[in-house]
């Protein structure tokens, strides 16, 4: 895993190219402490800097910006492509290297007969196939670019297995290509800015980077500002600074001086495998297609242990993570090393849940017990790590499991994309039942029974519902009813399902309020929700989850947290042949009546016992709601201070005072959209005096 940025235009000579590309490179050094690298063509037009997290090829043999044997083309590259191994075969490599004797040991891990890491050093050759190829290490980078030179570009990335972002430059044909993996697991950014008088293309990993070229500008986009606002995160293709994109996942796009405003283009979208996956169901039954998707997520699972490096995985002792580490444990003769970060909060603790599980499979597990103390000391940092505004509170349990982990491994696996994919999220289930209840009736009587039920205080309904509980089948003994009543109370009176679904994904419903000289409603959300092909209410919520939140906010946030200790995360749930078979099964495989990920735990039950993983959905965070009201209220009332709100006529101070006063009233709970805003605040005041946490 690693970090890159550079620019196009400019033309200031190689030396200066070079150091400016060293520059942009530097912020990025806890996604690539391992090496550096920077390259430059010799006018200055065209520069990259690369940050490097050895995990495949430890050598100087992988060392980037990495030039193609033919010397046409030079790429930066972040990610893993799992099949390169085949990939090399089929260009030839055949199947074994011809000097050492080294051999590949049930953890992934290249080794000699004496136990000691390979090192790569000069070219090799592979024999077997049918030609020999030379080659200089055994990086997927380098499979890469000679896949680029024998079948092209987009060819290469269709046999390509894995998650990345990449640049590459063709210095025959001078175009620079950006390519996204087909899920979002990876960022980039890219776009032309004009400070100083230059007129500049700038590319790269983070924000960060980008802000450190002298033609970067820093405007904050106010549609931007809106849909972070809305949605916690700012979706792709905005940033948060006006004229700076993110390449969509699954796209390229191409630039240069014959065309300088390119057109991203997919080379995989999910919502054509969605239209696909319903074109073409599973023929078999339920049996053969959880064995079919068994071998796939252990296919998947397998590629992904590979590496030069120490692997892991993350475990809640939910579903998916469970079944990562079950598969994970099957393929290995030695326990598999799994992390779990526990609190002491009742109701936010899923420690004990991951240590029986754990325990039963065998792992070799490390837990930590975390104190509201230190997981609040992790506030201060977030501005940084995300580098764009971002208010997914579970980026502080997010960071604090990625840290533990990285203390024994440089690589971990986890269960990200399962809810997406199997029906996981109770939103799924109770919205389409709310909306198959009240869909008959008249817009106003919703309105009533929607204002009856916010009548009712949050901590209220889950005094009159807590006694219920025995009674109700685990899928429905929600964490925190009240707040889901209120949710649901909000968006009751929607004039049809895509509106009551993007209402229950909203933190602001009228972001557009809280903005100044922003008008009107986004659509961004609705149009996404129309793109989905698939039948039935639930699966069009999944697939648009699939293109909104999973890359926006949960892979963001995975990303970010694990990158800024250095951690690489995989996730086999998003291995795209897994993806693509999952959409060809039938809904009620995935989700019934009260049930959840069905053919995902039939998997599981092979290797767990159901009593081990069956509990209510937790979902992975603190309790902001308390913490705002207690000791980080002071910290919040200097980000929320009225001049500092008003300050640069962003936002309008005063609906989000009012909330600031109900919250801390008791009356209800704003944390969620307060914390949209002190995420905001704090990210814009970067380089300011820190406000102070209180400690407890």
């Amino acid at each position: 895993m690693c970090g890159f940025a550079g620019f196009l235009g400019g033309g200031s000579g190689k030396e200066e190219a070079g150091r400016l590309a060293e520059q942009m490179a530097k912020p990025l050094q806890h996604r690539g402490p391992d090496d550096a690298g920077t390259w430059a063509e010799d006018d200055g037009s065209m520069a990259l800097g690369f940050r490097r997290l050895s995990i495949l090829d430890l050598s100087p043999a992988g060392h980037q910006p990495m030039v193609s044997r033919s010397g046409r083309y030079v790429v930066v590259f972040n990610g893993e492509i799992y099949n390169h191994e085949e990939l090399r075969k089929e260009l030839g490599s055949g199947g074994r290297w011809t000097e050492g004797g080294g051999q590949k040991t049930e953890d992934g891990c290249r080794r000699t007969e004496g136990g000691s890491r390979l090192s790569v050093v000069g070219s090799r050759t592979m024999e077997g196939g049918g030609r020999k190829t030379e080659w200089r290490g055994h990086s997927d980078t380098e499979v890469l670019l000679a896949g680029v030179e024998e079948w092209g570009l987009k060819r290469t990335l269709e046999k390509s297995v894995g998650m990345f972002a990449f640049a590459i430059w063709d210095r025959g044909e001078k175009v620079l290509t950006l390519g996204r993996d087909r899920l979002g697991e990876k960022p980039l950014y890219y776009g032309h800015q004009k400070a100083g008088g230059r007129n500049v293309f700038l590319f790269g990993s983070e924000l960060s980077a980008l802000r450190r070229h002298p033609a970067f500008e820093g405007q904050t986009s106010r549609q931007a500002l809106s849909l972070y606002l809305r949605y916690g995160e700012v979706p792709a293709p905005f940033s948060i600074f006006q004229g700076i994109s993110k390449l969509s996942p699954g796209h390229l796009l191409s630039v240069s001086a014959k065309n300088p405003e390119p057109v991203p283009e997919p080379f995989w979208s999910l919502p054509r495998a969605v239209a696909t996956g319903g074109a073409n169901p599973w023929p078999g039954k339920f049996e053969e297609a959880a064995a079919e998707m068994k071998n796939l997520l252990r296919q998947a699972v397998r590629g992904q242990m590979v590496a030069d490096v120490p692997v892991g995985a993350f475990l809640s002792g939910g579903t998916d993570s469970s079944t990562i580490v079950a598969l994970m444990q099957e393929q290995s003769s030695r326990p598999i090393r799994t992390f779990t970060v526990g609190f002491r909060e009742e109701g936010y603790n899923e420690a004990d849940d991951a240590r029986r599980v754990a325990r039963h499979l065998g792992t070799e597990h490390v837990e930590i017990t975390v104190a509201p103390q230190e997981a609040r000391e992790v506030i201060p940092l977030l501005p940084e790590i995300y580098s764009e505004p971002f208010a997914d509170s579970s980026q502080i349990p997010t960071y604090l499991i990625s840290r533990l982990a990285r203390q024994q491994v440089t690589v971990a696996l986890s269960g990200d994309g399962g809810d997406e994919l199997f029906g996981g999220y109770n939103r799924y289930r109770l919205a389409y039942r709310a909306w198959r209840g009240m869909s008959f009736m008249p817009a106003v009587l919703r309105s009533g029974i929607s204002r009856a039920l916010r009548q009712i205080q949050p901590e209220t309904w889950e005094r009159m519902l807590r006694p219920a509980e025995p009674l109700l089948p685990a899928s429905l003994c929600l964490k925190r009813w009240g707040e889901k009543i209120h949710k649901g109370a909000e968006v009751l009176a929607s004039p049809d399902f895509g509106e009551l679904y993007h209402g229950l994904v909203s933190h602001w419903n009228q972001p557009e309020e809280l903005v100044r000289g922003q008008s009107g409603k986004d659509g961004f959300f609705i149009r996404k929700f129309g793109e989905m092909t698939a039948g039935h209410a639930v699966e069009r919520m999944m697939a648009t989850d699939g293109v909104t939140y999973l890359p926006d906010d949960i892979l963001t946030k995975v990303d970010r947290a694990s990158m800024a200790v250095s951690l690489e995360v995989r996730a086999p749930f998003l291995d795209h042949r897994v993806v693509e078979f999952a959409w060809r099964l039938p809904l009620q495989w995935k989700v019934r009546a009260n049930a959840t990920k069905l053919i995902l735990r039939a998997i599981l039950e092979e290797y767990v016992p159901r009593n081990l993983t069956e509990r209510p959905k937790m979902g992975f965070g603190v309790p902001i709601d308390e913490w705002l009201r207690g000791p980080l209220r002071g910290w919040a009332e200097e980000l929320l201070e009225p001049g500092r709100l008003a300050e640069e006529g962003l936002l309008q101070p005063e609906p989000i005072l009012r909330r600031w006063r109900e919250h801390l009233s008791g009356r209800r709970n704003w944390a969620h959209a307060l914390w949209v805003i002190l995420m905001f605040q704090a990210w814009r005041g970067q380089g300011h005096s820190q406000p102070t946490i209180t400690r407890v």
